[in-house]
Order: C-alpha cells, then sequence, then structure tokens
C-alpha cells in the first residue's frame, strides 16, 4: 500500500490517511465525489534569506487563495500573496507542487488543491494583514526559526516547505 496524503478534515488537527495500491486511480476516484475548490499560492523569499508567513486561525500558514473564474495558476498566486501581506512580488518563479486537503463547508465535503510557486521579495515593506480573510500577522522568518513553524502548522504546509527543503524529511505516524 502507498501513502495518498494525510488530509485535514474539518477541523485543523484532525488527520485521516488514505491507503491505496494505486493512489493515482485513487485520487481521481475521490475528485468525482466531492465539490473541488482550486487555489493558488506561494513561498516568499526575502532577499535576504527569510521567508514570508501568514498567521490565519491560530496557525502559521502559508499565504494562498482561491483562483478566480478564468485566472491561471500562476496569476492568482502572486495576487493572493499581495492580498494577504501587503507586500510586492519582485519575482515569480517555478512551481513547487501541488498540495491536497479536505474540509467540510456548508454541510459538504470539499477537497482543495493548491498549486505552489516559488517566489522572491526585495527592499523593505510594510506587511499588513489581509484582516478580512483572518489574517492577524505576516512575517518573515529565518530557516531555523521555520523550524519550529511546523508544531503550529498543517499538514500540506509541511509538504511545500520540505518539497523546497526548508525542512528535512519527517516521519509519518502510521
Amino acid at each position: 500500500m502507498k501513502l495518498i496524503y494525510p488530509w485535514v478534515y474539518n477541523q485543523p488537527g484532525d488527520l485521516f490517511y488514505v491507503l491505496s495500491p494505486d493512489p493515482k486511480a485513487a485520487m481521481k476516484k475521490a475528485m468525482k465525489t466531492v465539490k473541488l475548490v482550486e487555489a493558488a499560492g506561494g513561498l516568499v523569499q526575502h532577499e535576504d534569506g527569510t521567508h514570508l508567513f501568514i498567521y490565519r486561525n491560530e496557525k502559521w500558514d502559508l499565504p494562498k487563495g482561491k483562483l478566480e473564474k478564468g485566472e491561471k495558476t500562476k496569476i492568482a498566486a502572486v495576487r493572493e500573496v499581495e492580498e494577504e501581506c501587503g507586500i510586492k512580488v519582485a519575482k515569480r518563479e517555478d512551481k513547487i507542487c501541488k498540495t491536497y486537503h479536505m474540509y467540510e463547508w456548508r454541510g459538504k465535503i470539499v477537497l482543495k488543491k493548491t498549486h505552489w510557486y516559488y517566489m522572491k521579495h526585495k527592499g523593505k515593506a510594510k506587511l499588513v494583514p489581509q484582516i478580512e480573510e483572518g489574517i492577524t500577522a505576516v512575517r518573515f522568518f529565518n530557516r531555523e526559526q521555520v523550524a519550529a513553524i511546523i508544531t503550529n502548522t498543517y499538514p500540506s504546509i509541511i509538504d511545500v516547505l520540505e518539497v523546497s527543503e526548508l525542512i528535512k524529511e519527517r516521519e509519518l505516524p502510521l
């Protein structure tokens, strides 16, 4: 059996794992049974080497949001970072990965697929959290501080940090 993904369900911290001999086929089947929402976001590195994080719903997170109708993921990712953090992205770079998580919204199960991109930021900026989106803080963290963030974030964010090599591989609880 192969692990598909530890998915967040309903409340942060409520995790379940899906095991399958064919994860791609299982994922295709699951996607037919739930509403799919596409989102995009970014891992922003400042020229001093620090990385941008937001604090939303009592968890550290990366800026991301839903795609607008007809919007490309790479455009949405930059727009969401700029809106949620009050910064100007200097450069959008390569795609990092895609993550998936599930949650309940208005009595229905939603599968959110998020496209993640590397981004660069230069200069000084007044970080402005988008309060109407539940963001209460925006901060840059150095590599050593990022390791502490994983104790209070979501599994999908840890995946992005692993793929981008900001943190080392973690053990799965199985």
